[in-house]
């Protein structure tokens, strides 16, 4: 038996099958599959679309609902990495960007729709100042220049285990193996892939999250050095990991007492979590959030809000925040009526009901089999957490996290009409059209794979 208590050669053996399962379900796909590995690195347009043996492509998807090459349907939960919380084919936001197509698609010019995004983005999240971008490693690109050029110093801090995007200055302990990154009070910062020169993995440090004393001892080494602290308030990049009760009240007394300009990374909470997202829901404002996925209904784009001080840095052009796409008038379209349409409060209210009732019923599942796991999950994301332990950072998760039953969970869901994220590290999404019935779906794959590897 494995530290699980479950049998891995049961658990190899039914992954063996379920794989089987997936190739015969998945013929068009694999065709596609090699066409496009002639013209496409891995045969995808970004790495983290990637499976084994091969993706799924799909073609459509309407409401809750999408479908593949082979025709097979799916219920969704995997959400686009979580941004279609508005659904599929949403005619309130078709309607606003067909609307705005026959007006045109680019003006890089300023239109009203941006005025009317950024005062919403202000109503919800409580900073004063907004700026567009494209994408949420742009939204935090900009944040770690403007904190830099806010207070003249040059380090980055950041949480192990955390993605903020693909650029040099976060790119650094993103998923280091243990035996890499020293002790918890004196962390290793370690880039995450080749292709980042070693002078600028020096200039970002890493925490554990959840850990306030290894916080303050960093800080005592270098908090005079320190522009900003980069944090998820709910770490969604390892399953879910939510904050201990005060810990990010602690993060901000403390980066405020070292003049460190606090960035909240809310890529995957802001419009996912609740209506003012992590920073409403917590009831701690940073200087700088950062938005983007479901935040502009299903178009690539995403934000920065500031503070009345950083706010002052751009304007003076201090710092340069430019963009030829910025607010783009399609995305801003989508945006305003995904966040004053779609997503409103009473939309989260739901999205909270839906998630607590699909939590619900895995956990029943997990207790009745006796799987070691739990769920998590806040607002429109939960998950199933493969561990005995339960996860409060990074290093937890990689000691504790069952990545093959996680891999075999997965599979079951893939082959039982459930499209998930590829990643066994990732969550479900709720949309606002996911149905009792969508859940219910869900939790009956859920239990296939329970009952089969535990019998």
């Amino acid at each position: 038996m494995s530290e699980s208590g479950l049998d891995p050669k049961k658990i190899a053996s039914l992954t063996e099958a379920q794989q089987e399962i997936y190739r015969n379900r998945t013929g068009k796909s694999a065709e596609e599959y090699k066409r496009a590995v002639e013209v496409m690195p891995g045969g995808v347009p970004s790495s983290f679309q990637m499976m084994d043996p091969w993706p799924v492509y799909l073609t459509e998807g309407k409401g809750s609902q999408v479908w593949d090459v082979d025709g097979n349907q799916y219920t969704d939960f995997h959400a686009g990495f979580g941004v279609m919380v508005i659904g599929h084919a949403n005619p309130t936001i078709g309607e606003a960007v067909k609307a705005r197509i026959d007006q045109s698609t680019h003006f890089a010019a300023p239109t009203n729709d941006s005025i009317e995004v950024a005062e919403e983005l202000k109503k919800r999240f409580g900073l004063p100042h907004w700026r567009f971008i494209n994408s949420g490693t742009e939204a935090t690109m900009d944040a770690v220049h403007l904190a830099r050029g806010a207070t003249g110093r040059d380090m980055i801090l950041k949480v192990e285990g955390s993605y903020h995007g693909h650029h040099d200055a976060v790119m650094v302990s993103v998923a280091p193996p243990l035996e890499q990154i020293g002790t918890r009070e004196n962390p290793i910062a370690v880039p995450y892939g080749e292709g980042t020169p070693k002078a600028l993995t020096d200039l970002t440090h890493t925490v554990p999250f959840n850990n306030v004393d290894a916080l303050k001892a960093v800080l005592e080494n270098i908090g005079d050095q320190v522009a900003g602290m980069i944090v998820e308030p709910a770490m969604m990049n390892i399953n879910i990991i939510p904050p201990k009760d005060g810990y990010l009240q602690a993060v901000r007394e403390l980066t405020q007492q070292y003049g460190i300009k606090l960035i909240f990374d809310e890529v995957k909470t802001g419009a996912t979590m609740s209506h003012g997202g992590a920073t409403g829901y917590y009831g701690v404002t940073p200087d700088m959030i950062t938005l983007a996925k479901a935040t502009c209904g299903g178009y690539p784009g995403g934000s920065i809000g500031m503070s009345d001080e950083i706010a002052q840095l751009v304007e003076d052009d201090r710092v340069k925040q430019y963009g030829t796409f910025n607010g783009n008038p399609l995305v801003m379209a989508a945006a305003k009526a995904a966040l004053t349409e779609v997503l409103t409060e009473e939309a989260y209210v739901e999205l909270n009901e839906k998630n607590e009732y699909l939590k619900g019923r895995c956990q029943e599942i997990i207790d009745k089999y006796g799987l070691p796991a739990y769920t998590e999950g806040i607002g429109a994301k939960g998950c199933v957490i493969f561990s005995p332990e339960r996860i409060y950072e990074y290093r937890d998760y990689a000691e504790y996290v069952d990545a093959e039953l996680s891999t075999l969970g997965w599979l079951y869901h893939m082959n039982n009409g459930i499209f998930m994220t590829p990643g066994v590290e990732e969550e479900w999404t709720l949309s606002v059209f996911h149905t009792e019935q969508d859940l219910d779906n869900y939790a009956n794959a859920f239990e296939l794979f329970a009952r089969d590897v535990t019998a």
